[in-house]
């Protein structure tokens, strides 16, 4: 008896219109995102600074940023049962230090701004947990990523492909 429920002849996706390049149309305005991205990092750990931008990433549906920041993660060490759990940290807060925690609930308001500000209560427990030089750091990392999940969501990057190294 013949599936007619999924089809099997092979049917070829709709081809994408070509989207701006933003890096070789507006190539000050890529490297000026990219010495922002570099600056926000800097003096932040390195395994925060990709939890952050994979929940900001997840949060946004961004894709492309999402590979991108979880192979990162891994290859600085990252353990999968860690990454899977990102998603839903609430539930699973003894994956994660009190520190991470506190920046991944000040990633979440930031990242969702508009849907009613940074609480007082989220950004009293960041402010308890980090120091003032390393909560502007990660006000800026969260801006930052924030913004590369637009351009990457605006310009129809593709997942699995990582224009860092030429692809």
């Amino acid at each position: 008896m013949k599936d007619t429920m999924y089809p099997t002849a092979s049917v070829a996706p709709a081809a994408k219109p070509v989207r701006v390049n933003l890096a070789k149309a507006a190539p000050r305005v890529f490297k000026a995102l990219i010495g922002f991205d570099a600056a926000a990092r800097a003096g932040l750990d390195p395994a925060l600074v990709e939890l952050v931008q994979i929940r900001s990433s997840q949060l946004n549906g961004c894709a492309y940023c999402l590979h991108m920041h979880t192979s990162d993660a891994r290859k600085a060490g990252e353990s999968e049962e860690r990454l899977h759990m990102v998603a839903v940290w609430r539930e699973a807060r003894h994956f994660f230090t009190e520190r991470e925690q506190a920046a991944l609930a000040l990633a979440e308001t930031v990242t969702l701004v508009a849907a009613g500000g940074v609480p007082d209560e989220v950004y009293a427990e960041a402010s308890a947990r980090f120091s003032e030089e390393e909560l502007a750091q990660l006000i800026a990392l969260m801006t930052a990523i924030n913004t590369w999940n637009r351009v990457a969501i605006a310009t129809a990057k593709v997942a699995g492909t990582d224009e860092r190294a030429g692809g």
